[in-house]
């Protein structure tokens, strides 16, 4: 039977080498251009997501709307 705390020291060892290069390879370059976003870039997402999304509901509605209401002139 394997040792609790052996299984552990393996288990982190595993996770530890996984991450040792992440930032090194192609996953780093694109870390390294990342930043955060100013406030109005970041209000003008969520402007446009809220646009995005309202514009997909009514869509929808609409879709929904004529499916239920069509049958009923026939």
């Amino acid at each position: 039977m394997v040792d609790i705390v052996e299984e552990s020291w393996n288990a982190q060892g595993y996770i530890e080498n996984r991450f040792k290069n992440f930032g090194k390879g192609k996953y780093g370059r694109v870390l390294k251009m990342a930043r955060k976003p100013e406030n109005d870039e970041y209000l003008k997402v969520i402007q446009i997501t809220g646009i995005g999304l309202t514009l997909m509901g009514g869509l929808g509605f609409l879709i929904y709307w004529i499916w239920t209401q069509l049958p009923s002139y026939f």
